[in-house]
C-alpha cells in the first residue's frame, strides 16, 4: 500500500522522505520540515495504507486554505472512528475543533476564516491583535509571556533595563510550526500522533522550543496533548504557557455548569464579583454582557491531577479536561456569555499561572522559570461524555476529588503587588 501512498505526495517531497523507520518501528510520515525546506500541501492517509494500521477504520488528512485572510492556512484532520480532530500546525499547533457527530468542541467567533499569522499584528489596538485570528478550541497562550498586555521590563544586549509592550496571550499562537509529522504506533491499540515542533525565539531573546504531540486512539472518545516546552538558550528564562481551551453551543447554553474541585475561587476584577455565586452556571446569551473571569485554586487527586467538567442544562452532554496540578498549579474560567453574534463562549484554562500581565505574575511568585537547557512536560487529557451515565460518571470523579473540602468564595479581587504597579 505504501507505493500508492507515495504517488499521492510525491510532487510535494520525495518517498524517501515521507516514510522512515524509528526504532520502534513506528510508522512516520513527514508533513512539514523548515531545515529541509520540505512540505506536503496534500496529504491523505487512512488504515489501509500502512502495514500495522489496526481494524478500526481511520484517517488522517491534510489540506491547505486560500482566499481571504486564510491564505496559506494549513489543516490536519484526524478522524479516529469516532472524533474528528482539527489540528492548525500554521497557527502554533493549535486545535481548530473537535467534533463526534452532532456534538462540536469549540465556539462559533466573529472571526469565521482560519487567519494565516501574516495577517496578524499583535500589536493593534494596544496588544490586542491577537483577538485578529481567535476562534480555536485549543490555544496556547505563552510562551515568553501570556496573560493581559501592558508594560513590563527586560533586560537589553547592553545589559540595561528597558520597559517593553507585552500584547495579549503572546506570540506562540501564531507561529508556524517547523516540524510537523504524523506517527502510528504499529502495536494496537495503534494510537495516532501528530507531532509538531514550535520555535519562539531571537537574537538577544527568548530561545524556547515547543515540540508537542496531539493523540488519539482509533475508536475511542478522548484525545491527549502532550508538550515539552524547552530552554534552548544559555541562561535563565522566564515562561508562561496558558491552555485556552474554548467552547461554545451546543455543550453551552443556559444552564450549562462546570465543575472543578477547588480550594479557592476568586473573581478577577470588581466586576466579576457579581456573579461569584453562580461562578458555575451559565447564562444564555446576554447582549452587552461584560466577561466574568473567576480565578481557581485548584484540588488533586492521589495521583496529583485534576478533572474540570462542562455539561449541558440537561446533563446529557458534557466534556472533561485532566490535568496534573503539578505541572499546571492553576485554573482560569472565562465567562463571556454576550450574544452569538459577538462569540458566545467560555474558556476553561489550566495554566502555569493567571491570565494577568507578567510584571504582575511575577510580583506574586506565580512566574515559571527554565535553567539553560532545561524542560518541563505538560499533559492535558480530554474526554467526551454523551449520555448522562457518562456524564453523571465524570461529575461523580470531580465530586471525590473534592472530598469534603469547601470551596471558599474569595468575596473581592486579589490585591496587585506594589512591585507590579
Amino acid at each position: 500500500m505504501l507505493p500508492r501512498l507515495c504517488v499521492l505526495v510525491a510532487l510535494v517531497i520525495g518517498c524517501s522522505t515521507m516514510v522512515r523507520a524509528a526504532e520502534d518501528d513506528a510508522q512516520r510520515f513527514l508533513l512539514t520540515r523548515a531545515s529541509t525546506n520540505q512540505r506536503a500541501d496534500h496529504f491523505e492517509l487512512s488504515h489501509r495504507d500502512v502495514e500495522h494500521g489496526g481494524e478500526v477504520p481511520w484517517s488522517v488528512y491534510k489540506q491547505t486554505l486560500r482566499g481571504g485572510k486564510q491564505e496559506g492556512s494549513e489543516l490536519i484532520t484526524i478522524d479516529n472512528g469516532s472524533l474528528e480532530i482539527v489540528i492548525i500546525p500554521t497557527r502554533g499547533m493549535s486545535i481548530l475543533e473537535v467534533r463526534s457527530g452532532d456534538v462540536r468542541l469549540g465556539w462559533n467567533s466573529p472571526v469565521k476564516e482560519v487567519v494565516h499569522p501574516q495577517f496578524i499584528d499583535l500589536d493593534t489596538r494596544g496588544g490586542l491583535g491577537w483577538l485578529d485570528g481567535f476562534n480555536e478550541w485549543m490555544v496556547r497562550c505563552g510562551l515568553e509571556f501570556a496573560g493581559h498586555p501592558g508594560k513590563d521590563v527586560f533586560t537589553t544586549n547592553t545589559g540595561d533595563r528597558a520597559e517593553m509592550d507585552l500584547t495579549l496571550h503572546g506570540k506562540v499562537g501564531n507561529i508556524p510550526a517547523s516540524e510537523v509529522e504524523l506517527i502510528v504506533d504499529p502495536q494496537p491499540p495503534h494510537r495516532l500522533r501528530i507531532r509538531g515542533v514550535v520555535y519562539e525565539r531571537m537574537f538577544f531573546g527568548p530561545k524556547l522550543q515547543l515540540v508537542t504531540e496531539i493523540s488519539t486512539v482509533p475508536g475511542s472518545d478522548s484525545l491527549t496533548i502532550e508538550d515539552v516546552v524547552t530552554n534552548q538558550g544559555a541562561g535563565e528564562q522566564e515562561i508562561e504557557l496558558i491552555y485556552h481551551v474554548n467552547y461554545g453551543a451546543p455543550l453551552l447554553e443556559e444552564g450549562a455548569q462546570v465543575h472543578v474541585p477547588a480550594k479557592r475561587v476568586t473573581p478577577m476584577n470588581d466586576h466579576a464579583v457579581s456573579g461569584l455565586e453562580r461562578w458555575q452556571t451559565y447564562d444564555g446569551p446576554t447582549p452587552g454582557y461584560i466577561e466574568q473571569v473567576y480565578l481557581v485554586e485548584p484540588i488533586s487527586d492521589r495521583s496529583g491531577r485534576s478533572l474540570a467538567l462542562l455539561h449541558n442544562a440537561a446533563g446529557d452532554r458534557g466534556t472533561s479536561i485532566s490535568w496534573s496540578v503539578q505541572e499546571l498549579p492553576y485554573f482560569t474560567i472565562w465567562k463571556n456569555t454576550t450574544a452569538v453574534e459577538d462569540g458566545y463562549v467560555t474558556g476553561l484554562e489550566p495554566a502555569t499561572g493567571y491570565p494577568y500581565n507578567r510584571r504582575v505574575e511575577r510580583a506574586a511568585g506565580r512566574l515559571a522559570t527554565l535553567g539553560a537547557g532545561e524542560s518541563r512536560t505538560f499533559r492535558l487529557d480530554f474526554g467526551l461524555h454523551l449520555g448522562e451515565d457518562a456524564v453523571g460518571q465524570a461529575a461523580d470523579r470531580v465530586r471525590r476529588i473534592q472530598g469534603d473540602t469547601e470551596p471558599e468564595l474569595v468575596r473581592s479581587p486579589p490585591e496587585i503587588p506594589d512591585a507590579a504597579e
